[in-house]
């Protein structure tokens, strides 16, 4: 595919400064991008790149240094980018039906254009909608709903019930709808709770490789629309993820916890349950979250606590050692000197 300068900045919404005939036919990065291709500014550090780029082209932020070179000017140059690997390079998926191969079940609803591939399984009762893609070693329990524009990756278990909106992706080895971690003790042994609940998806949600999202144990496990989730991410029974939440890799969260909307958790951040996490709420790496958390904060730290707290008490740690000292030195003068004041008495 080849568009000039022009035709790419009325899709990204942009304008050109310079050549708006140049011609790109693919992507590359600052540092190894050739003549034909298109790169982006991001982030201001680095603009004297733009200066010694080969390429073609250059996405940049408004305003921005372009040392005589091609620009597409936007508001938001990383995400323009993303929008630029989508159209050179994502092709969209070609129908091919159920092929050879794939077993599926009595009374599935299947919508126009769907792909269903060799040693994919289907159970019956479910219904899929148009245009989703089930790739090969996939397993979708009985009477699950799938929206339209799904995409299922290789060894993706879908269990019995769950509901899954449009336009979601989910990544190879995910299981959705497993049972809930629920036990019940008699003092000697630990007795099954049977996990009826299932699993709600949303539209526009993409789960990570091998994430786990447990099913309810009476009711839904909530991962409302447009929220992104990394690989390896466990999301326990009966939790409500908000919209448009960043979870990132390793991070637990423990049954019956809620999200608001647009939060954001670092890697292998660690969520109690039973707790409440407010609207725009950013937890950084490897915290440890055990009490709710109101709206519009940052938490760091294990136990976790307000950021700029635990920037202060972190900048204290690498001195620890050095002012116990100083202490115990203090302690042993005090001691002499209250040994000197009770020999004057």
């Amino acid at each position: 595919m080849q568009k000039n300068l022009k035709e790419l900045a009325e899709f990204l919404g942009g304008r050109v400064i310079g050549d708006g005939n140049a011609v790109v036919s693919s992507l590359g990065t600052l540092d190894d991008a050739a003549e034909g291709q298109i790169t982006f500014l991001a982030n201001p550090k680095y603009v004297s790149k733009v200066a010694t780029t080969r390429a073609t082209a250059i996405v940049v932020p408004p305003g921005a240094e372009r040392y005589g070179k091609n620009v597409i000017e936007v508001k938001n140059p990383y995400l323009a980018f993303a929008k630029l690997l989508t159209l050179f390079h994502v092709a969209p998926m070609v129908p091919r039906g159920v092929m050879d191969g794939a077993l599926v079940g009595k009374d599935v609803a299947l919508g126009e254009g769907v792909t269903i591939y060799p040693g994919a399984f289907v159970a019956d009762g479910v219904k899929i909608g148009n245009r989703a893609v089930l790739f090969p070693g996939v397993a979708v329990y009985r009477d699950v709903m799938i929206g339209d524009d799904v995409v299922l990756h290789s060894n993706v278990t879908v269990r019995e019930g769950c509901r899954i909106g449009s336009r979601v992706i989910i990544h190879s080895g995910a299981v959705i709808g497993s049972d809930g971690f629920g036990y019940a003790p008699d003092g000697k042994e630990y007795h099954k709770i049977p996990q009826i609940g299932i699993v709600v998806i949303e539209d526009d949600v993409e789960i990570g490789a091998n994430t786990t999202v447990d099913r309810a144990a009476l009711s839904v496990t909530l991962i409302r629309r447009g929220t992104k989730i990394d690989n390896l991410v466990q999301i326990a029974h009966n939790c409500i993820i908000g919209e448009n939440c960043i979870i990132v890799s390793q991070t637990g969260i423990s049954g019956s916890t809620k999200l608001g909307s647009h939060v954001t958790l670092g890697g292998q951040v660690g969520i109690a349950g039973h707790l409440d996490i407010g609207d725009n709420v950013m937890v950084a790496a490897k915290a440890g979250v055990h009490s709710s958390i109101s709206a519009g904060q940052i938490f760091s730290g294990y136990p976790a606590f307000p950021h700029k707290e635990w920037l202060r008490s972190a900048s204290v740690f690498s001195k620890l050692p050095e002012m116990r000292k100083t202490l115990n030195t203090l302690e042993k003068k005090v001691q002499e000197l209250e040994e000197k004041l009770a020999a004057c008495k």
